[in-house]
């Protein structure tokens, strides 16, 4: 009787949340307030899959769904990104019969990295993947490696854990447990220097000894090993043995390739994540190969749009997050043509209130100082706060503009002009650009 009048609750308000354009978690707010204990009583499918992580894991999720449907199963997934206790109970009551039975053959899961814990002590996932950990909204998260603590409280003996091996916080999550790991290969774009701002992973997780690279491929992530405990260097089960961003294609386990919508670095491990879930979850991994080459995300994190005569390209990122950030830069300075880049910080979270811009200063703005980034603006209400951070690098000034009113920002963008165009912003932002042009690509909110 419980599960049927929560499950008949959570669909009501969730129509008339869709009335409006909401719904994603109030509903399930509502039925936990009501029955705290909702998601241990419900009957899941056989395969559970959790994705957590500091980034990437929306987009990973998607694929994951995406391979899973076109191999012919039903799947349940929080396509919203609603990631939270509230989210996930929305999510799978509103895919229940009203026996509390979820009708789908799968259910894949967004799990907000803090609050995993709390998700997953009512029910077990039976894949649970890790994607990485960066320092990402300090304000409410702490250091990753508080983070890492969470998650760790939300793994149960029992899950089948699907690591990034590259990740040396994340990897210490399979220590004495057997563990499938993912991973990248040496590659034209590895470093054997760390090229960021900091480094997270100077030292061992386990006995703080220093930690000696092999080749780093952005941040902390690469092949590692402690020089005092042996920590690392682990063996890849799901590998990217190849990447060439220029042909758009790379190739998992030296064998499976898979051609890219979009030739940035940062999706790569999503999707080599993707491919280790769907392989462990019984789909062959040349259907997976197939499923996922060419696949348009649909998340709104690149969003390709017409400002007058213009194109252009957002490219959605995190504030509070410089790795998220280094990677949408890293984009924009492989192009060869000369680009117009905008940067837009007018909310910093959409969440909750903060005007902490530190995190500015994590972010590698200096490799724009040599690219071809003719013009870069400085956008919205924290235009102030970066203009003091790109004062401070050596970028020559007169390709930076100072542009803290949008509507400003806009006749910038609609000037005619034979560069690329490139937009740089958090979702707490993305509509302040895509309601002044016109978005040629599926857009996510």
């Amino acid at each position: 009787m419980k599960c049927m009048i929560a499950v008949v609750l959570c669909k009501l308000l969730a129509f008339a949340g869709s009335l409006v354009g909401k719904g994603t978690s109030l509903p399930g707010k509502v039925v936990l307030k009501i029955f705290p204990d909702i998601l241990h009583r419900i009957k899941l499918p056989q395969t559970v899959v959790a994705v957590t992580g500091s980034n990437g894991k929306t987009s990973t999720v998607e694929m994951i769904a995406n391979v899973m449907e076109q191999s012919g199963k039903t799947v349940a997934w929080n396509k919203e990104g609603s990631n939270q206790i509230e989210g996930v109970t929305t999510l799978l009551l509103r895919n229940c019969s009203l026996s509390g039975k979820v009708k789908a053959d799968a259910v894949v899961l967004e799990s907000d990295e803090r609050y995993a814990k709390r998700t997953f002590s009512y029910f077990t996932p039976t894949h649970f993947a890790i994607v990485n950990l960066y320092r990402d909204q300090l304000t409410r998260n702490g250091h990753p490696e508080w983070v890492y603590r969470s998650i760790a409280d939300a793994v149960s003996p029992d899950v089948k854990l699907i690591l990034n091996a590259d990740d040396p916080l994340v990897s210490l999550l399979g220590k004495d447990r057997d563990a499938v790991y993912f991973g990248m290969e040496e590659n034209a774009y590895s470093t054997h220097e760390c090229s960021g701002i900091y480094n997270d992973g100077k030292y061992c997780p386990c006995c703080d000894g220093v930690m000696n690279y092999e080749y780093y491929h952005f941040g902390h992530i690469g092949r590692f090993r402690c020089e005092n405990c042996g920590y690392g260097d682990f063996k890849r089960d799901f590998s990217v043995t190849r990447l060439d961003l220029d042909s758009k294609i790379l190739t998992v386990n030296g064998e499976h390739n898979i051609t890219l919508a979009f030739d940035g670095r940062y999706n790569v491990y999503n999707i080599c994540a993707a491919f280790a879930v769907c392989a462990l979850a019984g789909v062959e991994p040349e259907k997976i190969a197939r499923c996922l080459s060419d696949f348009v995300m649909k998340n709104g994190r690149v969003v390709r749009f017409e400002a007058g005569e213009n194109n252009g390209v957002l490219l959605t990122s995190k504030h509070e997050n410089s790795v998220s950030y280094n990677q949408s830069i890293e984009y924009v300075v492989r192009r060869k043509k000369k680009t117009n880049v905008f940067f837009i910080v007018d909310e910093i979270s959409r969440k909750y209130f903060t005007g902490e811009t530190g995190w500015l200063w994590d972010i590698d703005f200096e490799s724009l100082k040599n690219s071809t980034a003719e013009n870069i603006y400085l956008c919205g209400t924290y235009a102030p706060d970066l203009a003091l951070r790109f004062s401070l690098t050596d970028i020559e000034p007169e390709r930076v503009k100072y542009v803290p009113n949008l509507d400003d920002m806009k006749k910038y963008l609609f000037e005619p002009t034979d560069n690329e165009i490139f937009v740089i912003t958090c979702f707490s932002d993305k509509d302040k650009l895509l309601s002044r042009v016109k978005a040629l690509t599926p857009t996510a909110k």
